[in-house]
């Protein structure tokens, strides 16, 4: 499948944990918060920043960047 073409939009759909984590490596983040559910369902958490103040302040962020308020 090499002619897919991939849309760069807002979807409805889930996408694959891979595709995301992908796209945030392509980006060369400076910062990156990765939470989410392993296979087995528990709680996975990563950050590279090491202050909680400022993961929670990121969290916010995006936060209202999904709820319309903000651009990402």
């Amino acid at each position: 499948m090499s002619n897919v073409v991939e849309l760069n939009c807002q979807t409805t759909l889930d996408l694959p944990a891979e595709r995301v984590l992908m796209k945030a490596l392509e980006a060369d983040l400076d910062t990156a918060v990765v939470i989410g559910y392993d296979k087995q369902g528990d709680l996975y958490f990563a950050s590279t920043t090491a202050d909680g103040g400022n993961v929670v302040w990121l969290f916010e962020k995006g936060k209202l960047a999904l709820l319309g308020a903000e651009t990402a």
